[in-house]
């Protein structure tokens, strides 16, 4: 068995192959759990690069999706031979946001999952989407549950309605498959003229080269005929906010979720006002909302966009390639 960890002060010279002896059973109320895939995400570049400082020898990555091989005394919910997905905040279950850290996230605060195989309690993990294969499945934990939350638990989306979602990473993407498949209309920002042509053919109804149109919140407006997005999806953080917002209908909704452009900037707080917009950060979402999320995702015929495949022994490889931002969608780990 390995795992791949990451020595302080981080950085991809500081990730090593780590041999692990074999584990033991689960123990009451866990479950051990095969490792299959991972999919990366900007959180886990992050605490790769040593932006996020974490513990010496922490093993990295918070999405892990596998196969159920042992299960502890008193667990009902799986059973061996189950497919699974991790939880990102595996002590929130249900109800209210109660977390402001990541004290608790695997691959951050805790050990995570670019490893062989685990054992964790069973309200760790939910069941993965019947059809989904492992890396499709490792791209909920975090980009597929933040783009659900943001346009249904917070944004509380319908039909007809107008998404704006900002770029190409994951939740983006997500975001835009969610929304199409609930009957929405989709305006999507990108750089390039090569990526506005995917996202046209995955359903966007408008994209913005936003290198062409710097101010690309009017063309939003243009483009809805005044009236703007009913929800942004905000990813990019201060250098884009004045953008989406100036974007957003009145009364719209902006669901900030991205640090992308950095931690902080300023606000057109008269704009924000006079429109009177909810802004609501968010991080991720609970163990429910993510039951919820896959229980829906059994009705859709879609799945999510995959860019590239590396294997595990190729993680430092891979960050580098999420750190070059020439992906589209999302970059994932296979386990041999």
């Amino acid at each position: 068995m390995k795992a791949i960890i990451v020595q302080k002060p981080g950085g991809f010279d500081r990730l090593q192959v780590q041999e692990q002896a074999e584990i033991s059973a689960p123990q009451a109320g866990e479950i051990q759990v095969d490792i299959r895939a991972n999919s990366l995400n900007f959180h886990d570049l992050l605490v790769a690069r040593g932006d996020f400082p974490t513990e010496e020898g922490r093993i990295l990555l918070s999405d892990g999706a596998g196969v159920v091989t042992s299960v502890g005394e008193g667990v009902t919910e799986f059973k061996v031979g189950d497919h699974v997905v991790s939880c990102f905040f595996p002590t929130w279950q249900d109800g209210p946001a109660t977390l402001s850290d990541f004290a608790t996230v695997p691959g951050d605060g805790v050990q995570g999952y670019a490893l062989d195989k685990v054992n964790a309690p069973a309200t760790a993990f939910t069941l993965s989407p019947k059809q989904y294969n492992h890396e499709e499945a490792a791209t909920l934990t975090t980009a597929g549950l933040t783009a659900w939350r943001a346009l249904v638990v917070d944004g509380h989306l319908q039909a007809g309605q107008t998404v704006l979602v900002l770029g190409t990473g994951g939740v983006s993407i997500f975001a835009l498959k969610m929304a199409k498949s609930m009957g929405a209309k989709v305006i999507a920002t990108t750089s390039s003229e090569q990526k506005k042509q995917k996202l046209l053919e995955l359903g966007a109804d408008h994209v913005i080269n936003y290198r062409d149109e710097a101010n690309w919140g009017d063309k939003v407006l243009e483009l809805t005929h005044g009236q703007g997005a009913d929800i942004v999806v905000e990813v990019g953080g201060p250098a884009t906010l004045a953008q989406s917002i100036r974007a957003c209908k009145v009364g719209g909704h902006i669901a900030l979720i991205g640090v992308l452009t950095g931690y902080a900037g300023e606000i057109p707080t008269v704009e924000l006002m006079a429109k009177q917009l909810s802004i609501k950060g968010l991080i991720v979402g609970s163990r429910t909302h993510q039951k919820e999320m896959i229980q829906a995702l059994e009705t859709y015929d879609w799945k999510p966009v995959i860019d590239t495949v590396f294997s595990l022994d190729q993680l430092s490889e891979a960050f580098k390639y999420q750190e070059a931002g020439k992906h589209f969608g999302k970059i994932c780990i296979r386990h041999d």
